[in-house]
């Protein structure tokens, strides 16, 4: 399994100053389950924090210190010697080897995915919804049936998809297990779960979905996507 979609800078950056929500957090700490490249980026963004915290005279303005902290902290996590594999990576345990859900996901769910309960979205898709302490962002599992598409839609904000199993295509472009798709509302898309297997994702929004289509529009409140 080779990632090839990976978090943004910037997210990851809140994610290490421990700025997220819970909803974007979960995500996030999912996809570092499975992402060796972006365990080791913030091991990296982790290492230079601690030394440029040093540098920060304590006369400074907060606020001006703040930004030059997340500037020089970005040059440091880019630096291909600290970054480098080799240079205390945080352990992140991605579970056994036949598990569909890393942790810390699979202990939010208490379960692998063959345990839950999906609730039927329609089409062959199903969902579970994740209750978490933050009201901000709406968490949940989809299984998308192999081939079939998702209903064209653009965001109201952000959105983060984490392939769990399956894939699917978004334009021109292949989401596997372990990829992150982030989107927004310049956004309008129709992602395609491929051929031969379900796809699995994890979803975090901060809105409900706007789909094209009045019939999705008419059922979106009774399916709460």
């Amino acid at each position: 399994m080779k990632v090839r979609h990976h978090i943004s800078e910037e997210m990851l950056l809140d994610y290490a100053a421990g700025t997220l929500s819970e909803g974007w957090s979960i995500a996030i700490a999912s996809h570092l389950a499975l992402c060796p490249a972006c365990r080791n980026h913030l091991s990296a963004m982790e290492g230079a924090a601690g030394a440029l915290l040093d540098k920060i005279s304590v006369s400074d303005d907060l606020g001006d210190s703040w930004n030059r902290f997340q500037t020089r902290l970005k040059e440091k996590a880019t630096d291909p010697e600290a970054a480098a594999p080799g240079n205390s990576v945080r352990a992140v345990p991605p579970g056994t080897p036949s598990a569909v859900l890393p942790e810390p996901l699979r202990s939010y769910v208490g379960s692998d995915v063959d345990g839950l309960k999906w609730r039927a979205l329609g089409r062959g898709a199903y969902q579970i919804r994740i209750p978490t302490s933050d009201p901000s962002t709406q968490v949940r599992l989809l299984r998308i049936p192999a081939g079939k598409p998702v209903p064209e839609h653009t965001h109201r904000g952000r959105e983060l998809t984490l392939v769990l199993s399956g894939s699917f295509r978004d334009g021109d472009e292949l989401f596997e297990r372990g990829d992150m798709e982030e989107a927004d509302d310049d956004l309008l898309h129709t992602p395609v779960a491929t051929e031969g297997e379900d796809c699995i994702c994890l979803a975090v929004t901060e809105a409900p979905l706007k789909f094209t289509s009045w019939i999705v529009r008419m059922i979106q409140p009774i399916l709460k996507i």
